[in-house]
């Protein structure tokens, strides 16, 4: 089967010289959900911006479902689900219209709205349960809601490859839960979610694998072999907060296994004596 994303010594050198990701190798399968984990400025939003066609490659390729990334583009097949912090909300326009965005791809020159433009938007809006806000301005809407309105777009435009920047910046634990479902349903649709995250503990709840980036590509592949303790020290280095916990001073029991959180200030992640767990997330 063709790789969802494929990149091979990926280097991108902005105009000014700086080198922001060098030599960066690994592969995304369809039907997969990666979680792209880094500090800020390790190079995230570089690859981002590189698999939108922001900025070209210096060396190296990167594919997607088998095309170069301009071909891609050209058939829809990559969406992007911004961070709050990129969205200007003060901007008057209505829910419905910012799904039909997602369409415009699909809709020619004078974007004129066609019945399967219209199906689309009423599918996707119903999908992420925004049904009824539909005539809000976006601006109205909770931190959550705004996040399921950008993913209704990425399902309404159809693309095969969604890349998530920070999804659950600033969502309460149900809108959580409701993102991790979506996400979910669209892996078992074969598409291909790849999610910038600091979010550490929620990523063996619900990534397959894992691409760790400093700079590079330190690590990637199936979340149980990459996502450990190691490899998080060195991608994070002194950012990361990393607390041990004797079992003796948390529980009285007879389990004996010590308790390790690593966290940058989000969710941490939790493991039992080198074990990986993630609390459970619970929409009820």
């Amino acid at each position: 089967m063709t790789e969802g994303i494929l990149a091979k010594g990926l280097t991108v050198t902005y105009r000014n010289g700086f080198t922001a990701l060098r030599d960066a190798s690994f592969s995304v399968p369809q039907g997969s959900v990666t979680a792209l984990v880094g500090v800020n400025g390790a190079g995230k939003s570089t690859l981002f911006k590189a698999l939108m066609g922001f900025v070209p490659a210096s060396r190296g390729t990167v594919q997607v479902l088998g095309m170069s990334v301009p071909q891609a583009l050209r058939q829809n097949l990559i969406a992007y689900v911004p961070q709050s912090e990129e969205v200007d909300w003060t901007f008057p326009v209505l829910v419905e219209d910012v799904v039909t965005m997602g369409r415009y791809g699909h809709m020619g020159f004078l974007r004129r709205t066609r019945p399967e433009d219209r199906r689309a938007v009423d599918e996707a809006l119903a999908r992420v349960n925004m049904t009824e806000f539909r005539k809000r301005q976006i601006g109205e809407l909770s931190g959550g809601q705004k996040k399921r309105v950008f993913l209704a777009r990425a399902m309404a435009q159809g693309a095969s490859v969604i890349l998530l920047d920070e999804p659950f910046t600033g969502v309460d634990v149900k809108t959580e839960a409701a993102i991790i479902d979506l996400l979910r349903q669209m892996r078992a649709e074969g598409r291909v979610m790849l999610v910038s995250t600091h979010d550490l503990g929620s990523v063996p709840e619900f990534c397959d694998r894992v691409v760790l980036v400093k700079g590079t590509v330190l690590a990637s592949g199936p979340t149980a072999e990459v996502f450990t303790p190691a490899n998080l020290r060195e991608a994070f280095g002194g950012v990361l907060r990393h607390l041990v916990l004797d079992a003796r001073q948390i529980h009285d029991d007879d389990d004996p296994r010590a308790v390790t959180m690593l966290t940058d200030d989000e969710r941490p992640l939790v493991l039992y004596d080198g074990e990986t767990r993630s609390p459970e997330v619970s929409a009820k």
